[in-house]
């Protein structure tokens, strides 16, 4: 059965996308840490990290990065922290948060129903600095 990622990057299943590349996209997470939080996902579902190939991991790193930089620039946190766990969904996935302490990457702290319009605003806000940034596969 696929994952609930993979159902996502199908279109089975709604997202809010800032980026779409041939290789991964990226989208805000539904349970937001904070405002910003995105997730980072190969289209291949690749159950663990250590495991994709290098290229692939080379370029969801690189990708990583540079919504990192846009995250880092649109909400001016302390840092934009990065987390794998993968224990919750069995398909790679890169968590990027923008974080003022460490306390801000508890997933206890998650928002279990954020506000519609925040996630619009907060997804429409990344997707414009990317667009400033210059990067080329800004999703809508």
């Amino acid at each position: 059965m696929p994952s609930i990622f993979s159902q996502i990057i199908a279109g089975h299943i709604p997202a809010r996308f800032v980026w779409k590349d041939p290789e991964c996209v990226a989208f805000l997470d539904v349970r937001p840490l904070r405002p910003g939080h995105t997730l980072v996902v190969p289209r291949q579902e690749v159950p663990h990290w250590i495991d994709l190939p290098p290229a692939l991991c080379a370029h969801v790193f690189a990708v990583s990065q540079q919504i990192g930089q846009a995250l880092q620039q649109a909400f001016q946190p302390e840092k934009v922290g990065l987390l794998i766990a993968g224990l919750e969904v069995a398909h790679t996935h890169i968590h990027l948060v923008p974080i003022q302490s460490m306390r801000d990457l508890d997933f206890q702290q998650a928002d279990p129903h954020p506000r519609p319009e925040d996630l619009d605003a907060a997804a429409a806000r990344i997707r414009s600095t990317l667009r400033i940034l210059g990067s080329s596969y800004v999703a809508g």
